[in-house]
């Protein structure tokens, strides 16, 4: 069974240099992310693909596929989003 982290790292090593540096800006920017925290910017400066997917979990907890979502969505990286189906049920 895949778990989700594998497939949010798998995902992230589906993003080119310039489009995870873009993730990874959502992820510390505030008020971007509606209603979710921002990671702090010197947690994920440096932070390689396991590294953000760590923060992520631990930021987002069950949370983190929608947020991966809405991340996805902003930096025009729809095709990700199939990666994503039938992973988890997101909470209504």
């Amino acid at each position: 069974m895949t778990t989700l982290t594998e497939v949010l790292l798998e995902t992230l090593k589906d993003l080119g240099t310039k489009d995870f540096k873009k993730f990874k800006w959502h992820l510390w920017q505030k008020g971007v992310l509606e209603g979710f925290p921002a990671i702090p910017k010197s947690r994920l400066e440096e932070a390689d693909r396991e590294d953000t997917v760590d923060l992520m979990v631990q930021t987002y907890c069950i949370n983190t596929i929608i947020v991966t979502k809405m991340v996805l969505r902003k930096i025009k990286q729809n095709d990700l989003l199939k990666n994503f189906t039938g992973i988890i049920s997101e909470p209504k």
